[in-house]
Parts: C-alpha cells; sequence; structure tokens
C-alpha cells in the first residue's frame, strides 16, 4: 500500500479568495488606524495630566522594580505551563472520549465540555477558593489558581484535538487497520499525533489566551504579575506608570506566542500535499 497521503489540505480551513483577502486588509488597516488614533488620544490625555513627566518613569530605571516584577512573570509563566501541560493531556482524553462509540463515555465527555465551556473561570476559581474548604480540601496557593484554570481550558483544548482528529482523511485509520492494527493503535500512533501536528498553530493560540487568564490569580493572592503590579501600585503610588509597564510585559510575551503560531501555520500551510505521512510510516515500521 502506498504511504503517500491523499491530497487534502493541511489546514483545518480553506485559504481565503481574492475578494476576502481584500476585506481583510480594509478590515486591518481600520482597525490601525482606529487603535492608533486611540493611542494618539491616550498619550494627549496622560501627558496634559503630567503622567508622562520623567520623574514618575525613574524609579522603572531601577533594577528592583524590575527585579520584583519579574518574580511576578515568573509566577504567572509558572501556572500557565502547569496549566497548559494539564489542559492538553485531559483535552486529548475529552476529546477521544468525545469521539467514542461507547455512549458511557461520549456523553460525560461531551457533558463536562459543554459545561466547563459555558462557566466563567472566576467562578471556578470562586469554587475552588471557597467551596473545596468548606469540604476539608484546602488545596495549595498554586493550585487554586490552576485548577479552575485546567477545568476551563481542557474543554478548549479538547475541542480543538477533537476538530484536528475529525478533519483527518479516513483513510488515514482505514490504511491502519489495513496493517493489522487495533483501533486503539490506530489512533495512538497514526490519527492522533497527525492531528496534533496540524492544531498546533491553534494549540499555541490557546496558550496566548490561557496566559491571560493567569492574571486572575490575584483573587487567590498568588504571586503572578497583575497581583505584583498592584502591590507595587499601592506602594509608589504610580498607578498609570507600573499598570503601562506591566500591560507591555504581557504584550511582549503574548507577542511572541502570537509570532510562534503564525510561523508553525506557516510550516503547515508549506507542506506538500504528496509528502510522505510521517506517522504511517513509523507506525508501519512499528508494526512490523
Amino acid at each position: 500500500m502506498s504511504a503517500r497521503r491523499t491530497p487534502t489540505a493541511s489546514v483545518l480551513y480553506d485559504a481565503p479568495g481574492p475578494r476576502t483577502r481584500r476585506r481583510i486588509a480594509i478590515a486591518s488597516a481600520v482597525t490601525v488606524i482606529v487603535v492608533g488614533a486611540a493611542l494618539v488620544l491616550a498619550l494627549r490625555e496622560f501627558a496634559s495630566h503630567g503622567q508622562l513627566d520623567a520623574e514618575r518613569w525613574a524609579p522603572f530605571a531601577s533594577w528592583p522594580i524590575w527585579s520584583y516584577l519579574l518574580v511576578g512573570l515568573r509566577g504567572t509563566l509558572q501556572a500557565a505551563a502547569v496549566t497548559a501541560v494539564l489542559s492538553a493531556a485531559v483535552g486529548v482524553l475529552l476529546a477521544l472520549g468525545r469521539l467514542s462509540r461507547a455512549r458511557l463515555v461520549r456523553w460525560p465527555a461531551t457533558a463536562y465540555i459543554e459545561v466547563a465551556r459555558s462557566l466563567p473561570v472566576l467562578l471556578l476559581i470562586y469554587v475552588t477558593l471557597f467551596g473545596l474548604p468548606r469540604y476539608g480540601i484546602d488545596l495549595p496557593l498554586l493550585w487554586k489558581l490552576v485548577l479552575p484554570l485546567t477545568v476551563a481550558n481542557s474543554a478548549a483544548f479538547a475541542e480543538i484535538f477533537r476538530a484536528g482528529i475529525l478533519s483527518l482523511p479516513r483513510g488515514q485509520d482505514e490504511a491502519a487497520r489495513s496493517l493489522g492494527m487495533s483501533g486503539a493503535q490506530s489512533m495512538r500512533l497514526v490519527v492522533l499525533p497527525q492531528a496534533v501536528r496540524r492544531v498546533t498553530p491553534s494549540v499555541v493560540t490557546q496558550l496566548v489566551s490561557l496566559l491571560k487568564d493567569t492574571s486572575l490569580g490575584y483573587v487567590v493572592a498568588f504571586t503572578e504579575l497583575l497581583f505584583r503590579a498592584q502591590v507595587l501600585a499601592s506602594y509608589n503610588r504610580l498607578l498609570v506608570q507600573t499598570f503601562l509597564v506591566v500591560t507591555l510585559m504581557y504584550l511582549v510575551v503574548n507577542g511572541l506566542l502570537s509570532a510562534l503560531a503564525s510561523r508553525l501555520q506557516d510550516a503547515s500551510r508549506r507542506r506538500t500535499p504528496t509528502t510522505p505521512d510521517v506517522p504511517l510510516l513509523a507506525a508501519k515500521e512499528i508494526h512490523a
């Protein structure tokens, strides 16, 4: 049997046509103009109230201030990393559960995904903070933030992975089964690796949203970036300057993640349809 893939698109949606690209370009230009105008107006307003004076920004030229904020950034990245790993793992299981033919597996997985996607993350944090201790479950500070974020984001990851699996041609699974693999082996060795590769840009984009959700850590007094900014602003009385600096830090980190997602998406589009399917070839060698 040929190990070459059926000519299909390597992305989850059709490429936009000339008219759509023109509309996107116009919308992007209008957005840039509006955002630029809003930024200019904001700077003029800050300047009129003395918020751009040099002495108000002088404290941020010292290392102790940056050291204090970088500790918060480290907490933000730590919470985001732990949540991302757990959410991705649980998301894969939920996606497989929702695609299962067994109702006893599919129905609970579907119910979990729909409920978790409908609940606000802040509500889940309040449940972890105030509800669980009433039943004798008092989690460490980090997990009071990570657990509700995992509950919410695992459902989002599940839908991303499910879309990736459904986007693959059925011939991949059929080819694996023709080699004598079981359904579980086909999913683990052939289908899932390709699905994960296809949705990697979407996964990275979800990480941007996840990273922003960690700012809710101030509710549980977890040492993350926004919490440190609040403490610092109450100490130095430089509310505008402190939060502008923190905003810039968020923009840099999320900008790097967005750039990574764009590069991964471009790399996925450059893949040729006739490229030998590496997961299927590897599975064939393992089965042999």
